[in-house]
């Protein structure tokens, strides 16, 4: 076993807001693994790129394979800097890619970003492609946070993070449970673009809406939420299913807005429903309307806001750590998270 690893995640989320990345330092004493975030930074991406990241997925598939190779050598330069910039040292890199298309179901899973480009222009070693052995096993390949909240986080009966997809993860009877729950950023983004807004800053806009229930209670109907097996979002099920419905209605931004904040904490609240404390993470977790409703919903347990550091770099964390899982080869993907026909050591590795 290892004494000490620096390692650079890498961290692209459904929401488009750039790229995180984060040089963290794990070490393990005592059966207990600990952390440090050295430097850590968000790359936003250009106009340019933005586009291509929403859209790639209606292109040809030398359009899919050229972009592929282009976003890691973007992802590799990016990576060069920050190392020259914060003078670090790193063992290896460990990339979650953009996700493209996610369809457990036809045993597919796709994150772009070329992770020989990415180890050629860094120089160093690269873990990538996290999640298709276990959809290769039958599982949902996601949520993969889950495992560093169980190793990193052991203090915390709730794992939450809300980025563009809410998601879950916590102990039950002794195994580790994680699904994704709602759209979030990924939907309230959506209608805040739509006034000019890149998000809902504090959920000013959504705080000030009147909560629609026709729509309210129709988004609650979805079959996503009946099920309780391991399970997964995608932007393609946002995009044909949950959005369609939304739509239909036809109401003002702001009440839109509101609908959607209390769809969310509703959803989250039949999760948490037993005693404890949840940390919340990912940048919902600083929209102070939302955790407001969530709060509301969760009245056996306390809502735990860390610092800024964490709730925005904790995946790009994580990421770092399941790296270091697959590096020292242990299992990094549950089966009883994902819903496989076992545990894996998921990932790819690119040496120099």
């Amino acid at each position: 076993m290892y004494s000490k690893k620096t390692i650079i995640g890498l961290m692209s989320g459904t929401s488009l807001d750039g790229l995180d990345i984060a040089c963290c330092e794990f070490d393990y004493a005592e059966q207990k693994y600990t952390y440090t975030i050295k430097a850590a930074a968000t790359e936003p991406y250009s106009e340019e790129w933005k586009n291509r990241l929403q859209t790639i997925h209606t292109k040809s598939a030398l359009e899919y394979a050229l972009t592929h190779v282009e976003y890691g050598r973007l992802l590799g330069n990016i990576v060069r800097n920050f190392i020259k910039e914060h003078n670090l040292n790193a063992d290896f890199v460990a990339s979650h890619g953009h996700t493209v298309f996610h369809q457990p179901a036809n045993y597919l899973t796709a994150q772009i970003g070329d992770g020989a480009s990415i180890s050629a222009i860094a120089q160093l070693p690269v873990v990538c492609d996290f999640r298709t052995m276990d959809v290769a096993h039958g599982g949902q390949g996601a949520p993969l946070v889950p495992m560093g909240d169980k190793w990193l986080f052991p203090d915390y009966h709730y794992c939450l993070n809300i980025g563009g997809i809410a998601n879950i993860s916590f102990d039950e009877n002794g195994n580790r449970k994680a699904f994704d729950i709602s759209p979030a950023n990924m939907a309230l983004n959506y209608f805040a673009n739509k006034i000019g807004l890149p998000y809902d800053k504090d959920g000013e806009r959504s705080g000030r809406g009147v909560v629609q229930s026709d729509l309210f209670q129709e988004l609650n109907t979805l079959d996503f939420y009946q099920s309780h097996s391991a399970k997964s979002l995608g932007r393609e099920w946002f995009e044909t299913v949950f959005l369609p419905i939304v739509l239909k209605y036809n109401y003002s931004t702001g009440d839109t807005l509101r609908t959607l904040v209390e769809h969310i904490a509703f959803q989250i609240g039949k999760v948490c429903k037993t005693k404890g404390n949840i940390l919340i993470t990912g940048g919902g977790a600083k929209n102070k309307f939302l955790t407001e409703r969530i709060s509301n919903y969760t009245p056996l347990c306390q809502v735990c806001i860390p610092d800024t550091l964490l709730i925005d770099y904790k995946e790009a964390l994580v990421f770092a750590f399941l790296g270091l899982l697959r590096m020292e080869e242990q299992v990094n993907c549950l089966k009883s998270v994902t819903g496989a026909g076992k545990n894996s050591i998921g990932g790819a590795v690119y040496r120099i």
